[in-house]
């Protein structure tokens, strides 16, 4: 997103059936670790709202920190499953 102070990142997790926003952070880089903090306050909000992480499916485009080594493993840890699209398929336009 181009802000009046420059060009900043914006990593959300959505739950698509609430459309509620779960967990965001904002960068001034799209690394492995601001879509990580992201999750974590997903699935800590997630947990604080009593509700079970079984059967949750987290969809990403290709992008290097949605398939980098620590994104996959703590998703694993979770018990999260993975699903990924192609290159871009998260990016919103218009």
């Amino acid at each position: 997103m181009w802000t009046l102070t420059g060009f900043v990142y914006v990593a959300f997790v959505v739950d698509v059936f609430s459309r509620r926003i779960l967990g965001w952070r904002t960068g001034s880089s799209m690394t492995t670790q601001l879509v990580l903090d992201a999750l974590e306050q997903a699935v800590w909000t997630r947990q604080r709202d009593g509700r079970s992480l079984d059967s949750v499916v987290a969809h990403t485009d290709r992008g290097s920190q949605y398939v980098s080594i620590r994104y996959t493993e703590r998703l694993a840890e979770t018990g999260i499953a993975a699903s990924v699209g192609t290159v871009g398929d998260c990016l919103l336009t218009g």
